[in-house]
């Protein structure tokens, strides 16, 4: 009989990988060994755990409760052995962490070998996406988000503020002029990222609490702030950006802070955000007082 607790692992990390290949790739187990845990479960509990199709694999509705309880149990786990083991006080283990693509590579990605020198028997798994990542759903330990934080059932704390500046190329501004006027920013060039909500590729918003909108258009909008910068840089047009994007290329000279007759908005906040449950994991404790000690009190982006 195959244990239930190496089956409920191997279940989340399916979860997480997207497929039973890359769930045995991770966990270094054969294909059939998981296809075997998987089936177990299923039988064991007499339901589907997942949709399956030749393309994707997604969670069935039991098979999603079943992940948040089971994920629930195998972190509870973990403390138990930490809490027991005579070594209790040293974090370990493999730490999932998700975080925004241009944040993580900036300001996360090169303090990680800081990290591991303090800890060094935690695994760092870092991944890199832009959208909204659930936590409990999809199996990271710890998510770094920007925004506002929805009422949910999640936990969070705040690690920084994030601000936000309209800048361009100086030889952009040679030759089309420098604007002082949120108005006049609908005559130029002006790179959008199609993510946003405030601050969109159609419409941007100032004032401390974006009170006042104005639509912008330009040559090019992206999903990606990186990008964004470089086109500016290239002369493509104006952005506006988080400071934790620009701000090295603002101290260079390569770009240049406008000054409009309208603050930006107020940024939004950085918070690492997980799981709820009775007692945090020690690896993201870890973590977590490691990015407060990295980005505060005064954030390296800041201007």
């Amino acid at each position: 009989m195959l244990d239930r607790f190496t089956g409920m692992q191997v279940f989340a990390r399916v979860v997480a990988q997207g497929s039973f290949s890359g769930a045995a790739r991770s966990l270094g187990l054969s294909q059939t060994m998981v296809t075997k845990h998987i089936a177990a479960l299923e039988s064991r509990l007499g339901i589907s755990l997942f949709h399956r199709s030749t393309r994707r694999l997604s969670l069935t509705e039991p098979g999603r409760l079943f992940l948040i309880r089971g994920q629930k149990i195998l972190a509870d786990l973990e403390d138990m052995e930490q809490e027991v083991s005579a070594e209790n006080q040293e974090p370990r283990g493999i730490l999932r962490l998700n975080a925004p693509v241009s944040f993580a590579i900036r300001h996360v990605g090169p303090i990680l070998p800081q990290f591991s020198l303090r800890h060094p028997l935690v695994t760092v798994e870092l991944g890199l996406d832009d959208r909204r990542i659930d936590p409990i759903t999809e199996g990271w330990d710890l998510t770094l988000r920007i925004g506002r934080m929805p009422s949910s059932a999640l936990r969070s704390r705040r690690l920084a503020q994030v601000d936000f500046v309209v800048c361009a190329a100086p030889s952009y501004l040679e030759e089309c002029g420098t604007p002082h006027t949120v108005a006049a920013l609908q005559n130029h060039r002006c790179l959008g990222y199609t993510l946003g909500d405030e601050i969109s590729s159609a419409r941007w918003s100032f004032g401390l609490n974006g009170e006042r909108t104005v639509p912008v258009s330009g040559p090019m909008h992206a999903n990606n702030g990186d990008v964004l910068r470089e086109a500016a840089i290239a002369g493509q047009g104006i952005i506006y950006q988080p400071t934790f994007i620009v701000s090295e290329e603002l101290k260079s000279g390569r770009l240049v802070a406008l000054s409009l007759d309208m603050p930006t908005m107020t940024g939004p906040e950085l918070h690492a955000v997980y799981a709820p449950t009775p007692h945090v994991p020690l690896k993201i404790r870890a973590m977590i007082d490691f990015l407060v000690e990295q980005y505060g009190p005064v954030p390296p982006w800041t201007l």
